[in-house]
């Protein structure tokens, strides 16, 4: 009698897919011994598994592989941390969604920056959107100490030199047709702290931050501290591509 074929499938995606992992964090945790199969910590980050047979553990917890997949979107406030947990026991992101499948942020926000942050169970998507190749579109409304000067926005459209890298191109507008101290700025990076550093290299103070859009979507019908779940033609929108 001819044999099933075995299915492989590499552990990190493994994890990604029905953990709460990204599949980035994934390969740093096996680096780190922190993941074990059938009772063997694994070190290689390429290693392959069969999900149907192999039991795979994170820091001791089983790996399930019947999670329902969640998807979320979150008005965040100011003084929240874009966290699962905070170790100066702040309210976290995760604090605010009352469900209970056990969930995560995509990316990060300060703690005072505000607005559209998603959230989910669901690793291997979560590392497409986080991914830099990907250039997922992000909008952010900024209010600054004072007027943006033009020769200042026409350097920061065409990119500018920070920490020895250069910016990539990005959108500037102003909102309001009088008030040069508010900009809604469009970039394609995730660089840490990328909007307050851009402005701060002209010399400007980011007095306000808030995220409007992130990958086609926006936060219409949700107010701050409000979230929904998100719809099957958003999630395809945010995948399109990638």
């Amino acid at each position: 009698m001819e044999n099933d074929k075995i299915e492989y499938e590499r552990i990190n995606k493994f994890i990604a897919t029905h953990g709460k992992i990204a599949r980035r964090t994934v390969d740093e945790y096996i680096l780190q011994g922190r993941i074990n199969v059938n009772g063997i910590t694994i070190t290689e980050p390429g290693t392959k598994i069969i999900p149907s047979k192999d039991k795979v553990y994170v820091d001791g917890e089983l790996i399930k592989t019947d999670n329902k997949k969640v998807y979320i979107i979150l008005n965040k406030p100011e003084g929240v941390t874009s966290s699962v947990s905070d170790e100066k026991r702040r309210k976290t992101v995760v604090d605010m969604i009352k469900i209970k499948e056990r969930i995560f942020p995509i990316g990060r926000l300060d703690y005072n920056t505000t607005g559209l942050i998603l959230l989910t169970n669901d690793g291997d998507f979560a590392n497409k959107l986080m991914h830099p190749k990907f250039n997922v579109v992000k909008t952010y409304k900024v209010k600054l100490s004072r007027p943006l000067e033009e020769k200042h926005k026409i350097k920061l459209i065409n990119g500018i030199n920070i920490d020895g890298s250069k910016t990539s191109k990005c959108q500037i507008i102003f909102p309001k047709r009088h008030d040069f101290s508010l900009v809604s700025i469009t970039i394609h990076e995730g660089r840490n702290h990328q909007i307050k550093n851009m402005f701060e290299h002209f010399g400007y103070f980011v007095r306000d931050l808030h995220r409007s859009e992130y990958g086609g979507l926006t936060l219409k019908g949700l107010n701050p501290r409000e979230w929904r779940y998100l719809t099957a033609v958003e999630i395809n929108l945010l995948v399109k591509n990638k």
